[in-house]
């Protein structure tokens, strides 16, 4: 029996929402009858590279390649010969679906789109050659709507998930976590999982946080994540005196465990199609406070698992905040979020398999 040959291509390989929902379905995936290619154009931390390749997965890094990159993505593709390719963002889908057309026994292409926004050339050359895609997979309902979508064709929803398993586990490590990062007793420990980059806006989380740090002199904010940003938001910490109780602890590997010991997770982004930290909390029982932004409301309901905030203003960020923290609030919310159904990844790379087994066997000549 020939074996599925399926290439997924990622432009980066980042401690990121993207690259996090595609490695750990891909840890999960089925192996007989498979053979996994992962080809990006950076990989910027080897924690995602070693887990890939311990778990049978070959991954190409072209970070080596410079500008040339996106080409030598292209021919690196059409080399592997794979029968069925994954596009993850649009700037690699541009160049890969040009090689749809080629050969005899051509590929089938699937595009998982994440985003419902693309930098505006992106997008007009994303639009012109979307219709060469053979499945379009957006990863919610609010991306399915989004014109990022619009006209692709055999449009699919997937909601990704997590591992709610290993949330479950780490949960239940949470005060081993908790010693192990200093954190006090007693603390009431507010996290942050995500890259320093202005979408995130992790200086309107700064101005928030002081502000709860008045009146909860028991809080203590930690935020995990490296980016172009990180210096900036620490001196403005400094410059405010509370690096104590706003710590920055750079890159954080498996960060979903920091997540699942949390009090609360906290985000302050301009914009979130459908955060992995959002479904890895609630699957840790862990509630959210977020602006009421992108597909945020789709996973996190006020006074159920957690608090939606007016999104821009430090000020509706910190009474959200401290109305989470109420202690006749804080039991209610936890409760909520243990009780909020998570999707598990186990049962969507069992429906990606699926899918690219249906695309291989459909191919001209078949396998």
């Amino acid at each position: 029996m020939t074996a599925v040959r399926v290439c997924e291509v990622v432009k980066t390989l980042d401690v990121g929402g993207v690259e996090t929902l595609l490695v750990e379905r891909l840890l999960r995936a089925p192996r007989d009858g498979r053979r996994y290619t992962v080809v990006c154009l950076r990989a910027s931390t080897g924690e995602l590279v070693g887990r890939l390749r311990a778990a049978g997965v070959r991954v190409v890094d072209l970070t080596r390649r410079g500008p040339l990159g996106y080409l030598w993505l292209a021919a690196t593709v059409w080399r592997l010969a794979p029968h069925v390719v994954n596009v993850h963002s649009p700037a690699t889908a541009i160049m890969v679906r040009p090689l749809t057309l080629l050969g005899r026994r051509r590929l089938k292409l699937v595009c998982t789109v994440h985003s419902v926004a693309f930098r505006p050339v992106t997008y007009a050359l994303d639009r012109l050659t979307r219709r060469l895609n053979d499945r379009t997979v957006a990863v919610s309902p609010l991306v399915a709507r989004a014109r990022t979508v619009r006209g692709a064709p055999g449009v699919l929803v997937r909601v990704h998930g997590v591992d709610v398993r290993e949330q479950r586990r780490w949960a239940a490590r949470a005060d081993e976590t908790r010693h192990g990062l200093g954190v006090p007793p007693g603390a009431f420990l507010l996290v942050c999982v995500a890259n320093f980059r202005p979408v995130k806006n992790h200086r309107l989380l700064v101005e928030a946080a002081r502000r709860v740090l008045r009146q909860r002199p028991d809080a203590l904010f930690l935020l995990a994540g490296d980016g172009p940003l990180r210096h900036e938001v620490a001196d403005r910490v400094r410059e405010l005196g509370l690096a104590g109780r706003i710590r920055l602890l750079g890159r954080v590997p498996a960060a979903s465990r920091l997540i699942a010991a949390a009090d609360l997770l906290v985000l302050s982004s301009r914009y979130e199609a459908l955060p992995v930290t959002i479904m890895e909390a609630l699957a840790a029982g862990v509630p959210v406070v977020a602006p009421a932004v992108g597909g945020i409301p789709d996973l996190v309901t006020t006074g159920r698992n957690g608090v939606l905030a007016a999104p821009g203003r430090a000020d509706a960020l910190a009474a959200a905040l401290l109305r989470a923290m109420r202690p006749d609030v804080h039991p209610m919310l936890r409760a909520g979020a243990a009780g909020t159904p998570v999707v598990d990844v186990a049962d969507t790379a069992e429906w990606f398999d699926g899918l690219y087994a249906d695309l291989a066997k459909s191919r001209p000549g078949g396998l």
